[in-house]
């Protein structure tokens, strides 16, 4: 068997990572058989590289390597496209022309970005993986093709799953042996690798001088989160060779760059990345946003209210009346505000009740009787946690996770809207 050393000499793999060892053992493991493999990683990380190196360890060997890119074909198309047509099968059909599947007879197709395949497509590719027979597009004959099969993605496919957005049945036919490529912001040790790596490969295309970077620079490139993986890295040394004259880099030239500020929205695999797991949809994503910004302003209500209170200061209304009224929806004076005006169970958890979450801290009907933007995200709220029961089978606990409140905040929010 291949050693892992020669497998990245040849293919021109950088890095001493465990987990990407291990997606090359596994692919060197894996090449003698006709197993069906599914490559999952975020754009970026470099997936191409496994279907190859399976290839090259195969029999197959010898026969075509064909990489289909499955979201960048139209969907009117990508039936033709994989499976061939016939003369006169549609518009545009002016000749029979063989499909991918038939053209690499014998040999392996890549489906990268199989999740964007249309449930049409799904159907035909299934057929072929269990029988090896196709049908192309305009024809009633049934052909068979010798291929094998490895696909990609970047999609959590469980989700695309639950969503019918992917055929269960077809998922585990290409996922008979799952490769994992890691993400670049756990290949930490490895950065420094690849960025030698890059500067020296720019250097020689543009003919000047490697980038260098101070330790400090460099410290800052191991601690960045690069949605983008080694794809971002690598357009990242190659603008900087390009554009500074001067070849040591510092932090504050770098941050230029690449803002320290700015949070990665790439897919995440591992449980402590959960951003945007816990969300199906961007306006899942804005209504927490909308929740948690009415956290902020009832927290700051009650804050308001309790100096005010504790400082039997009614000078300040009176000078900020319309600000108050602007504030709190109706007319504050000191005589009333009392302890309906805080919607807490008592004072003190205000400070030091580390249940206190968005959810806890509830508007007086008084107050927001007339504010129709609070009646709208009530209605939001009420829509949210039922779709995250719904979600989570009624499941309270799992609820309450998912929407990043306390399970007696859960049972509270469905007692009070009936849910």
């Amino acid at each position: 068997m291949e050693s892992i050393h020669n497998i990245k000499q040849k293919f021109n793999i950088i890095g001493n990572n465990y987990a990407l060892n291990r997606a090359l053992e596994k692919a060197i493991q894996v090449a003698p058989t006709d197993i069906s493999v599914l490559v999952l990683g975020e754009s970026g990380v470099g997936k191409e590289f496994i279907p190859k190196i399976i290839h090259q360890f195969s029999c197959r060997k010898h026969c075509s390597y064909i990489t289909v890119n499955c979201g960048a074909i139209p969907e009117g198309t990508i039936d033709s496209e994989l499976f061939g047509h016939e003369k006169g099968s549609f518009t545009g059909a002016t000749n029979m022309r063989k499909g991918y599947f038939e053209g690499a007879n014998g040999g392996t197709v890549f489906l990268d970005e199989v999740g964007e395949l249309p449930l049409t497509t799904q159907v035909r590719l299934l057929r072929i993986l269990e029988s090896g027979e196709f049908i192309k597009v305009g024809s009633s004959k049934i052909q068979k093709t010798n291929i094998r099969i490895i696909s990609a993605t970047n999609l959590n496919m469980g989700k695309s799953i639950q969503k019918g957005k992917f055929r269960e049945d077809l998922y585990y036919r290409l996922n008979t042996v799952q490769i994992t490529v890691p993400p670049l912001r756990c290949r930490k040790n490895d950065i420094q690798l690849l960025f030698k790596k890059f500067s020296i490969d720019f250097s020689e295309k543009y003919h000047m001088p490697p980038i260098k970077l101070t330790e400090e620079a460099m410290n800052f490139l191991e601690n960045y989160s690069w949605p983008g993986n080694i794809r971002q890295l690598k357009n990242l040394i190659e603008q900087i060779s390009v554009v500074e004259t001067k070849r040591e880099i510092s932090v504050e030239k770098l941050k230029e760059y690449i803002p320290d500020n700015i949070p990665s929205l790439s897919f995440h695999h591992s449980n402590d990345e959960r951003f945007f797991q816990n969300f199906s949809s961007e306006r899942d994503f804005i209504y927490k946003i909308l929740f948690d910004i009415q956290k902020n302003l009832n927290d700051l209500k009650i804050l308001t209210l309790q100096l005010i209170k504790n400082n039997n200061n009614a000078n300040f209304i009176e000078k900020n009346q319309k600000i108050m009224e602007k504030v709190f929806g109706k007319m504050i004076n000191h005589s009333n505000i009392d302890d309906s005006l805080f919607q807490l169970e008592d004072s003190s958890k205000l400070s030091s009740n580390n249940d206190l979450d968005y959810e806890e801290v509830e508007e007086d009907n008084n107050l927001s009787k007339n504010d129709s933007s609070s009646f709208s995200l009530q209605k939001k709220e009420i829509e949210f946690i039922q779709k995250a029961l719904r979600k989570n089978s009624g499941k309270r606990k799992m609820t309450a996770k998912e929407l990043g409140i306390s399970e007696r905040t859960l049972y509270r929010k469905i007692k009070q809207y009936g849910l």
